[in-house]
């Protein structure tokens, strides 16, 4: 069993990173789950493979995300194992990032851990896989919540009954850029401010895919659960205090041989 983790530090952060910490890199702690773990793309390349696996091989962009849904689940059930405590709190934002929030709600009610939903924007800006998860979720009795219009720290502190035993931040992916706004940018605030285990879906919200990190606030994770490779934001020695442990997750398809690790290209 986890014991609680220490206080966090709440002290005023700078801005950004400095030049040297911009310019360097630190290897992280991460598992194998998939073939190609070792292998860096960048937001274009990820990109690129979502398209080759939709368009080439014809596998549904749902079911794209089912894997990696499927497979950040599966994390969340191995650390919570005999964990007790309280909820699952998942952060769905717009986009694929909020879908796969979805999924991962729905494997984790399948295995009767707790889980609360949070939408951090109204239900009429899902579109595509992600609405048709989101339906699914709700259709089933899971406990989701939409909560746009709610105030980000009080959900997040008081509505659950018993602390939280992990935020999932499932608001934005490897797409976004530019700082943050509201009222995402709140809601990573108010998550950063519990005392308990955080996930990040494919990247901690904040954290450029490509650059690292530019701005604060980021979601400062425990694990981040990212998607068919690492990324190079993830990597830069200033991320290392955003990203935690990283896990590498499949969905179904490596990509193209370009795109393994030993390629040289």
């Amino acid at each position: 069993m986890q014991g609680n983790p220490a206080p966090r530090d709440t002290r005023p952060k700078p801005s950004g990173p400095t030049e040297a910490e911009k310019h360097s890199s630190s290897k992280p702690t991460f598992a194998r789950e998939a073939r190609g773990a070792d292998r860096i793309l960048t937001r274009n390349e990820v990109r690129q493979i979502d398209r080759w696996a939709i368009e080439s091989l014809g596998l549904p962009g749902i079911a794209l995300m089912e894997n990696a849904g499927a497979g950040t689940a599966r994390i969340l059930s191995r650390e919570t194992e005999n964990q007790g405590g309280g909820p699952v709190i998942i952060l769905c934002g717009p986009g694929n990032n909020g879908g796969d929030g979805f999924v991962i709600a729905r494997h984790l009610w399948n295995v009767q851990i707790p889980v609360v939903v949070h939408t951090a924007i109204p239900s009429d800006r899902y579109h595509g896989d992600a609405l048709i998860n989101l339906q699914v979720a709700q259709r089933l009795g899971i406990d989701v919540r939409m909560s746009a219009k709610a105030e980000p720290e009080a959900v997040v502190r008081g509505e659950h009954g018993a602390k939280p035993s992990w935020i999932v931040d499932a608001l934005l992916g490897t797409g976004a850029t530019g700082q943050l706004r509201e009222p995402i940018r709140s809601w990573v605030e108010a998550a950063n401010a519990i005392d308990c285990r955080r996930l990040a879906v494919d990247l901690p919200t904040g954290l450029d895919a490509d650059e690292g990190v530019l701005e604060l606030p980021i979601f400062q994770a425990d694990v981040t659960a990212t998607f068919v490779g690492l990324k190079p934001g993830l990597l830069q020695q200033a991320a290392q205090r955003w990203v935690g442990r990283i896990e590498v997750v499949g969905i179904g398809v490596n990509g193209p041989a370009e795109y393994d690790a030993d390629s040289t290209r």
